[in-house]
């Protein structure tokens, strides 16, 4: 059992250089998406991630949020995956933070591109797989940092 999930799992996210992103289609099939890694995290809670507005998955997430997102160790085959909410922001405030320099390679128009969105994943639960076994656990708030 792990004495310390957030911990443990924020170790495993740090690691990932690709995430994987599910999502319920308009026929109710399950689809994944590579995506790149969070471009915020509050603990293992809260992810922020930058997409396109026009892509698929965002007409997706706002017909069901569920959502689930799948972060890989290659290096030590294991892995985790959270259940949870996806939430669609287009705030001003939510672009800003999430924006990083050489983003208009995508984003031409900058951080007020119509096409240029943030995903917010709220974690429910997890699943974490590691030395050939697996761990359900639950998700709490992030603490605040000392």
């Amino acid at each position: 059992m792990m004495r310390n999930p957030s911990q443990t799992i924020g170790n495993l996210i740090e690691r990932a250089s690709m995430t994987s992103i599910s999502y319920i289609d308009a026929e109710g099939y399950p689809v994944s998406r590579a995506m790149l890694p969070p471009r915020e995290r509050e603990g293992i809670k809260y992810f922020w991630f930058t997409t396109n507005t026009s892509s698929q998955k965002i007409s997706c997430y706002r017909n069901n949020p569920k959502a689930s997102i799948y972060f890989v160790d290659k290096r030590f085959f294991r892995g985790v995956c959270l259940k949870g909410t996806m939430e669609v922001l287009e705030t001003k405030e939510a672009k800003e933070m999430c924006w990083r320099e050489g983003d208009t390679m995508y984003y031409p128009e900058g951080v007020a591109d119509p096409d240029y969105c943030i995903l917010k994943f709220t974690a429910e639960k997890g699943r974490y797989y590691s030395n050939f076994k697996s761990e359900d656990f639950d998700i709490e708030e992030p603490q605040p940092e000392a």
